[in-house]
This record gives structure tokens, sequence and C-alpha cells, in this order.
């Protein structure tokens, strides 16, 4: 019984510690807003080319891509953020969750100011995807497009760029 006991309390020990650890949160600076979900972050002395995990902002030459570019650098663009969870996406690109100085997801407000998509089986974020519905209830941004077009289906149609 006692063994039983203390099995079950290291099992809730662990689901309270366990995603604190997974976090592994760190203090980044943003050096450059390329467009309204890719920045490049400067921490532990090096640069690094980020995407904001679960969105996806209209490219630069779309409907409301240079204002997602200029709404994303003037929350945090030449500031330091709080960066949570940076890990590869199936692209192998850098993906990060980045915090607010008050607590806010750079990327939550993006969606609600309808300068962004929740991707598509992405996010896992149900309050997200709310925010993006009553983003487009509202006609907020890109939703007061008759027709917005999505990114992933924007850069299909576009001719492939030459390197």
């Amino acid at each position: 019984m006692m063994t039983r006991c203390i099995t079950i309390g290291l099992v809730l020990v662990s689901a309270i510690v366990a995603p604190a650890l997974a976090q592994a949160d760190f203090v980044a600076r943003v050096l450059i807003v390329h467009e309204g979900d890719r920045l490049t972050i400067y921490h532990q002395g090096r640069r690094d080319m980020v995407y904001l995990r679960g969105v996806d902002c209209p490219e630069l030459k779309q409907p409301y891509g240079k204002q997602a570019k200029r709404v994303t650098a003037a929350y945090i663009g030449n500031r330091e953020v709080v960066v949570r969870d940076l890990k590869r996406d199936r692209q192998g690109r850098m993906t990060v969750d980045i915090l607010l100085p008050d607590g806010r997801q750079i990327t939550h407000e993006l969606v609600k100011e309808g300068l962004a998509w929740v991707q598509p089986g992405r996010s896992g974020d149900q309050a997200m995807n709310d925010m993006e519905e009553l983003a487009r209830a509202a006609g907020t941004g890109l939703w007061s497009e008759p027709n917005p077009i999505p990114p992933w289906k924007w850069k299909s149609t576009r001719p492939a760029r030459h390197k």
C-alpha cells in the first residue's frame, strides 16, 4: 500500500513538474521582423531565424502582409521577449511561441487582429481557433477582404522563384 501511494505521488509530481521542464523558456532579442510570422532572434550569442508556431501571416505581397509585418514589429521588434518551446517543425524550420511582457502570446494578438490564419491541423489551441472565428465574424483585418487567400494556397499559385 505504501509503495502504491509513493508511486501515485511521483506520478502526480511528474505531471506538475514535467510541463515546466519541457517548456525551456529563455529570453531573446528580436533583431529583425522579416514577415508577420518570421523573425530573427538573438540569444546565447547567436542569431536564429524562427517562425511563430501555429499561425501563417499573409505574404508581404498579399493584402495585409505588410500590415502583419508592421504590427509584429510594433509588438516585439528590437525588444527582449520570452521564447517558449523552441523546436523544429516538419519542414525543419525552428518554430517558437513568443510571449509579450504582459504574458500574452504574439500569435493570439495577430489572429485577433485578423493578420494571421491559424494553421490547419497545427494549432491544437482551441482559444486561437475561437479568436480566428471572432475575427472572421467581425470582418477584422484580412477577413474584411471578400475572398482572402491563405498564404499556403497563394504560394502554390505563384511562379517558382529561381535561385
